[in-house]
């Protein structure tokens, strides 16, 4: 599969018009993704999936997705019906990302609830399984979990495609239930998982999904990248928590090291603010030098 590429942008409640300004954007330049960011415990950010309807409804190309969706303030069964709605609505250009929930202050703030280590897991495994479930139409959909459970509801509606469930986690246990159950992962800024440890990570997912008998090359790997792209060389060498800063040419060659020696497929832009200029040249230089590099131009 060839990669693809996008955006990520934030749902800020003062900026909705050039939150959909952005997407709309990424649509018209040709990008294959944006994410919005679902926090909704920030105060300063709108509901991440009215905003997703917004951008949808506001282009035609693009394929629109949470990233992350949080869990415990959206139970499954309901996450299911959004998600087939939307891509009934946008003719097959939704994708799911799903993640535990990474500020568990701000959920139970919220009043959702406190779930840490193996109850985040049970949740996850259990809102797949539901979410699946559901989008099947005239199936009785049972599942009995701990921490979800659905009694006897009918599934439906259908969606119009094969929406990917792409899990946003970091925890060893976590890139195991990825590989054993998910059909990707979103990968965690740099911030919060060290570029050192993507190509390990990505590792354990290979690692998990042959022992549960799946074809590790079926599961979508997604790289967040913060920065800058540069209008010249700026010779950056991304440790840590770095964010990337430098020339077209030289984001190119960090992509391209991604996909060769870490496994991903999948490249989401952070640009900084609410730039269209950042996302033209990101789009119109770094992805075509990017599939240079990955013998796809």
């Amino acid at each position: 599969m060839a990669a693809r590429f996008g955006i990520s942008i934030p749902p800020v409640a003062s900026a909705l018009p050039a939150v959909v300004n952005m997407a709309r954007a990424a649509d018209a330049e040709g990008l294959d993704l944006v994410g919005v960011q679902d926090h909704p415990y920030h105060a300063e950010f709108a509901d991440a999936f009215a905003v997703i309807g917004a951008c949808l409804a506001a282009t035609r190309w693009v394929g629109v997705y949470p990233g992350v969706a949080n869990l415990p303030l959206r139970t499954p069964a309901m996450i299911a019906k959004q998600a087939a709605t939307f891509d009934l609505l946008s003719g097959g250009r939704f994708e799911l990302g799903l993640g535990s929930g990474a500020f568990e202050s701000g959920v139970v703030a919220m009043g959702g609830p406190y779930r840490k280590g193996q109850a985040a897991l049970r949740a996850l495994a259990e809102s797949i399984e539901i979410i699946r479930a559901q989008w099947h139409t005239r199936q009785q959909v049972s599942v009995a979990g701990t921490e979800y459970s659905v009694q006897g509801i009918e599934g439906g509606p259908a969606p119009v495609h094969e929406i990917g469930i792409w899990v946003g986690a970091m925890g060893p246990h976590a890139l195991d239930l990825i590989g054993a159950m998910a059909d990707g992962w979103v990968a965690p800024l740099p911030n919060w998982m060290p570029w050192e440890q993507w190509a390990p990570a990505n590792a354990r997912i290979d690692a998990a999904a042959r022992a549960a008998g799946r074809d590790p090359l079926s599961i979508t790997r997604i790289a967040a990248l913060p920065g800058v792209v540069s209008d010249r060389p700026m010779y950056p060498d991304p440790h840590g928590s770095d964010p990337i800063e430098g020339s077209p040419d030289e984001w190119a060659e960090i992509i391209f090291g991604l996909a060769r020696n870490a496994g991903f497929d999948t490249f989401i832009y952070w640009p900084p603010g609410f730039d269209i200029a950042q996302v033209q040249r990101f789009a119109r230089q770094v992805v075509p030098a990017a599939r240079e590099l990955l013998g796809e131009g």
